[in-house]
């Protein structure tokens, strides 16, 4: 300092440069050392810096890698749950629905059957007394007419409570097997 001191108070300007470059010269390397010493430490600190940034980047990825496994592991199980819930239930309507369509066409042509066998049996009637009608010369036209109609009425009217009554047969035994197929 009193070199510095000094030079300041001299009168000739290059004599004080001399000593300034003097001062400069004699003590640069000090100054170079806290200069690389200077730098060193902010390299360090930078490095430092992109390490725990590194890091912290890693964790993100890790926390994310794991939640993205826990979210598809997750779907996976509920998908498979879902699906295995419908497949029970589709299998199971799919049993319940072809057990009452069997159980129906069973019925349809038993009722078919009996409706032949007694439309068979009903028109072998009519025939056998037709011919007792042609037979019986005393019966005017008029009778025979009323006769013939009364017959069909007879014969309808047969037919019709014989499919009624195979029709609710036919809904009680559907409707017994469908509650049994449930339970």
């Amino acid at each position: 300092m009193k070199t510095v001191r000094k030079s300041l108070q001299m009168d000739d300007p290059v004599e004080a440069v001399i000593v300034l470059v003097d001062l400069i010269v004699g003590h640069g390397r000090h100054v170079v050392g806290v200069v690389v010493v200077v730098v060193v430490l902010a390299v360090a600190e930078v490095v430092i810096v992109v390490h725990v940034v590194a890091v912290v980047i890693l964790v993100i990825i890790v926390v994310v890698v794991v939640v993205v496994e826990v979210v598809v592991a997750v779907v996976v199980v509920v998908v498979v749950v879902v699906v295995d819930v419908v497949v029970v239930v589709v299998a199971a309507v799919v049993v319940v629905v072809v057990a009452a369509v069997v159980v129906v066409v069973v019925i349809v042509v038993v009722v078919v059957v009996a409706v032949v066998i007694v439309v068979v049996e009903v028109v072998a009637v009519v025939r056998r007394f037709l011919k007792e009608l042609v037979i019986l010369h005393c019966v005017s036209n008029r009778g025979r007419k009323l006769a013939i109609v009364i017959v069909v009425v007879v014969v309808v009217v047969v037919v019709v409570v014989v499919v009624v009554v195979v029709v609710v047969v036919a809904i009680i035994v559907v409707a017994t097997v469908v509650i049994k197929e449930e339970m």
